[in-house]
């Protein structure tokens, strides 16, 4: 896999197109708003720098990298890609559609995946006329600090498939775990309702938000709190797994916390909007 398409360019799709580009390959940066995705090109460009102030790699690997992505606005961009990740924002109607279209585009033998945390990899698979093709990568946030890759095997995913995304997400310099399909993986199934009891707590008044994440901080030697942890995934994101969850499994201990609906209604969506459990 030399050359990798990205669906998406908000946060996540940014971040993959990052690692991509500084491990080497070529990478195409769609959204379906073109202004969307040069905005994604520049904020790469910001994170470069960082890096680069942070001696972390040097300024011609920075301007390397960025020299390996541009972007696009239109999917049949993506036709000779080796490799395509949708990273569409966590709803599974705009998913289906990306994939609908990517499977009409994207060239045979290709691989197609989805950069999902909750959504069923067999569901989204059945989409296209080849499922064998299809197969789960979540990224972790934020994309360029966090090793973890879940590799998601769909119930049609074929074993030369898995070995390419596993060599290529190593190639990348992500560490995979190999996890069959169901609803939230393994680490959502078990982080994010960690959170949501969190947010009852919060709820229920037991303590503050501050005290909630210092407990877990210092009890628990969790290097952030849940709650702010719950800012930086984003409090919709968070909502959206604990619905999936929620209906999926039909148990009322995944039930979203009320106060999470709230904050969510509200537009409190942690750090992408400024203010969620705390204020940025």
């Amino acid at each position: 896999m030399k050359t990798i398409g990205i669906v998406g360019a908000g946060q996540m799709g940014c971040g993959i197109a990052l690692v991509c580009a500084t491990a080497g390959l070529d990478v195409t940066l769609n959204d379906v708003d073109a202004q969307a995705a040069k905005r994604g090109i520049n904020s790469i460009s910001g994170n470069l720098a960082r890096m680069v102030s942070k001696g972390k790699m040097t300024s011609d690997e920075a301007t390397a990298a960025l020299g390996r992505i541009r972007a696009g606005g239109v999917l049949a961009e993506l036709i000779e890609s080796d490799l395509v990740i949708e990273a569409a924002t966590e709803n599974i109607q705009i998913k289906e559609d990306i994939l609908r279209n990517l499977d009409a585009i994207v060239r045979p033998g290709s691989v197609i995946a989805t950069n999902t945390s909750s959504v069923s990899v067999t569901r989204l698979g059945s989409m296209l006329g080849d499922p064998g093709r299809f197969i789960g990568m979540h990224f972790f946030n934020p994309v360029p600090v966090m090793a973890l890759v879940e590799v998601i095997r769909g119930l049609r995913t074929s074993d030369a498939t898995v070995d390419a995304t596993v060599a290529f997400t190593k190639r990348i310099g992500k560490q995979p775990i190999c996890v069959s399909n169901s609803p939230g993986f393994v680490v959502n199934r078990i982080l994010v309702p960690m959170i949501n009891e969190a947010i009852f707590v919060l709820q229920q008044g037991l303590a503050s938000a501050e005290e909630i994440d210092e407990g877990m901080k210092l009890g628990a030697n969790h290097p952030i709190g849940p709650l702010a942890l719950a800012d930086l995934i984003g409090l919709d994101t968070t909502l959206a797994i604990m619905n999936v969850l929620y209906a999926d499994f039909s148990d009322s201990k995944y039930r979203p916390a009320s106060l999470l609906k709230e904050m969510v209604d509200a537009g409190y969506l942690g750090r992408k909007s400024g203010r969620g459990f705390f204020t940025y």
